[in-house]
């Protein structure tokens, strides 16, 4: 009974199944302990560990990959992850990487003091002065990292200007595209050499899961695989199965969200109480024109300014009731956050004034919520808030 209840039932043929099946294994069986010996060498394909292959993971990263229009993927268990995955392939000692300033917080982080006290130098510029990128980039530069648009002020890279400066001293551009999804942009097509992906935002959708996945050539994503290998920051074939349905309804849930994101920005515009909205999909963007050459689309995160001080945006914050405070982008439920005091908190405050990230910047996750419901909320949660901006505050000082 012992050995039934063991290999009875054990192998079934899941090849006809219309949805995907979860790989949910740790080891695989070979036909011969010669094949085992190949498998494990390299000499022949096919599954060795779920470590580094899983054929659930393995569908994610080909279906993901072929969206970005890139050769071939790699998933890992974060987009911290993924990011260190890339550092630990063509960082080393001597070296230097190229950040943007106003990448995600912890992105900065893991640079500095994770991979700078390696002997990496790490050097910082500003995203859209393309004078400080040719200062920056020099023979020694083995990455080039930005995200294009910021998170959360919505600044955008000239991503082909910078493609040719690294290119030209042999360093690779990353570009972390988690903010636009392949629907709205495809930097591999600008030249970028390696897409990276927060696979826990719009990928998921759902606010389900955590994951990361870098998208490029065979090359590059082989040299990839082998950091996997190793250090062993895999996916789960479970959130790769999420994923995996989550891809199937990305275009449609991005492309609403975007819509109901342009209709809430320029509400917010016009709103007394708010200044400052930060959003590609504004006409007064100052870089519209380059926003037209790169992006297909939006996306559904802006930031705006509420009041003059970090007490009226928590203020307003808390006056919400539909929409959540939550750090997260990309779910199908509007959320809200305070940059300055969560996800940029490591940062020095010198560090967030040159981001733009001030003290009464808010972030906005646009959902799929009905439009009409969640004007509603935004408009009561700064009515209860009572925010005064200092410009009316002066002026009602001036006339009594």
């Amino acid at each position: 009974m012992a050995t039934r209840a063991l290999h009875e039932g054990h192998h079934q043929d899941l090849s006809d199944s219309h949805c995907e099946p979860i790989a949910m294994t740790s080891a695989y069986v070979f036909k011969s302990a010669a094949e085992a010996a190949a498998r494990f060498s390299g000499a022949s394909k096919g599954n060795v560990y779920s470590r580094f292959t899983n054929p659930t993971v393995r569908a994610f990263e080909q279906r993901l990959a072929s969206m970005e229009g890139a050769q071939d993927g790699i998933a890992f268990s974060s987009g911290m992850a993924a990011i260190a995955g890339v550092a630990h392939a063509w960082l080393e000692a001597g070296k230097n990487v190229v950040v943007s300033k106003d990448v995600f917080g912890t992105t900065l982080t893991a640079f500095r003091h994770y991979f700078g006290r390696l002997g990496v130098q790490v050097r910082t510029v500003e995203l859209t002065r393309l004078d400080a990128w040719r200062r920056a980039i020099d023979s020694n530069t083995r990455l080039v990292f930005l995200e294009s648009p910021s998170n959360p002020v919505q600044q955008v890279a000239h991503i082909r200007s910078i493609a040719a400066l690294s290119h030209a001293m042999g360093a690779l551009l990353v570009v972390d595209n988690t903010m636009l999804t392949p629907v709205f942009q495809n930097p591999l097509e600008l030249g970028a050499d390696l897409v990276l992906h927060s696979a826990g935002k719009y990928i998921d959708g759902q606010g389900r899961c955590v994951a990361g996945a870098v998208l490029g050539s065979e090359r590059l994503v082989s040299d990839l695989r082998g950091v996997m290998r190793t250090l062993g920051s895999s996916l789960s074939a479970m959130n790769a199965w999420m994923l995996l349905k989550s891809l199937e309804t990305l275009q449609m849930r991005v492309r609403a969200m975007s819509a109901s994101a342009g209709a809430v920005a320029r509400w917010l515009q016009q709103h007394g109480s708010v200044r400052g909205v930060h959003y590609t999909g504004l006409a007064e963007h100052p870089q519209h024109t380059l926003i037209g050459q790169q992006q297909r689309g939006h996306g559904a995160v802006f930031s705006f300014e509420v009041g003059d001080t970090r007490e009226e945006a928590w203020r307003f914050m808390d006056a919400l009731q539909l929409v959540a405070i939550a750090t997260n982008i990309g779910d199908t439920r509007s959320m809200v956050t305070h940059p300055a005091s969560t996800t940029h908190c490591r940062l020095t405050a010198e560090e967030r004034r040159q981001a733009g990230i001030g003290d009464n910047l808010v972030r906005l996750s646009v959902g799929l919520e009905d439009l009409t419901d969640l004007v509603d909320d935004l408009d009561a949660a700064l009515a209860r808030a009572d925010i005064v901006p200092r410009e009316l505050q002066e002026s009602l000082a001036t006339a009594s």
